[in-house]
């Protein structure tokens, strides 16, 4: 089968063996996969070597004896396999069952909407709370999609236009230009008291966006970090808001931690409520009952053996390549879970 790997800082669309299932596992034919521009051009650029992809869709082919919440047959969204792939292999906490109804194409966002999921959880917000959220690369327009889908207030702010003219397309309304036009936002959304958290979803270092942020949220206001960003600020602006900054690593709980990866141990729903796979089962019932608008997000298809080629075009315009997919050529018709299905 072929897969797409970095080798010392270039791209190989290699030949590679079918991955053998462990009891942990699932074996799935890829439909769509998510290019994450931003991280895959990153491990070309520092020579890493490794295999690309970690969102994406498919049909799951074959079941381990420990895997008990999805079939043969049936589509599912995966966050963390290595999916660039004809065929991934991913451990049965990477996974989730989503409906047959939905389109595979925004299913194939899966795994980074989990990323802006998480950064979400961080800023722990209540029904009817006024979160901004900064910055509208792909992962801050499916922040500020799931925000809204949660009842939150959604002030979003890039000044980039093109993004901006994008999230309102999906259904948001008034999103802000220039940082006047938030803090005008969040003076009428909050009666002057200031917004309740900022989410930093830009990819910069240019600017001191937390300065900024500080500015923004209320007395005890929270800030999550979820891009790439200059994390420098001015000490006495936290200190009059005894203000929290703190950081969302990746999807949830259970990332990076090999017992849950790899031998596919859950912790306890009492006490870790929201894990990796939760989060994932939670943008799968999101996408499933059309509170996400995630088509407008697709701004182009290429095969597998097109992917330096829209790695050269996201690296020109930036812009204009807001989600970009991968189509593989798995057979789209998932099987009807009616009646029994073979392992």
């Amino acid at each position: 089968m072929k897969a797409a790997r970095s080798i010392d800082g270039r791209l190989e669309i290699a030949e590679i063996e079918m991955p053998v299932i462990t009891s942990s596992s699932v074996l799935v034919e890829t439909e769509y996969s998510a290019v994450s521009t931003g991280t895959e051009l990153m491990v070309l650029r520092d020579g890493i070597n490794a295999f690309l992809g970690y969102s994406a869709t498919g049909i799951v082919r074959e079941v381990g004896s420990d895997v008990d919440h999805v079939r043969v047959g049936q589509r599912i969204v995966c966050y963390g396999a290595h999916t660039h792939a004809e065929y991934f292999l991913a451990g049965r906490n990477h996974i989730a069952p989503i409906a047959e109804h939905v389109d595979p194409q925004e299913a194939a966002f899966a795994g980074i909407a989990t990323i802006a999921l998480q950064g979400l959880r961080q800023a722990d917000l209540r029904f009817g709370e006024t979160v901004v959220v900064l910055g509208l690369g792909i992962v801050g327009q499916l922040a500020a999609q799931i925000a809204n889908a949660a009842a939150y207030r959604v002030i979003a702010m890039d000044p980039v236009e093109t993004r901006c003219t994008l999230l309102e397309r999906t259904g948001l309304s008034g999103v802000c230009r220039t940082p006047e036009q938030v803090l005008q936002r969040i003076q009428e959304a909050t009666r002057g008291q200031g917004a309740d958290c900022v989410l930093i979803c830009a990819n910069t270092k240019a600017h001191r966006l937390i300065d900024q942020a500080l500015d923004w949220i209320r007395d005890k206001g929270k800030i999550v970090i979820v891009g790439d960003t200059n994390t420098e600020f001015e000490r006495n602006k936290l200190f009059a808001k005894e203000a929290q900054i703190t950081i969302s690593r990746a999807g949830g709980p259970g990332r990076y931690d090999p017992a849950y990866e790899k031998d596919g141990h859950d912790y306890p729903y009492g006490y870790v409520r929201w894990t990796l796979q939760r989060n994932l089962d939670e943008f799968a019932r999101l996408l499933s009952s059309g509170r996400l608008n995630l088509k407008p997000l697709v701004t182009g298809v290429y095969r597998l053996e097109e992917l330096e080629q829209a790695y050269k075009r996201a690296g020109e315009a930036p812009e204009e390549t807001m989600g970009t997919l991968i189509r593989f050529g798995a057979k789209t018709a998932a099987i009807r879970l009616t009646g029994n299905v073979d392992r």
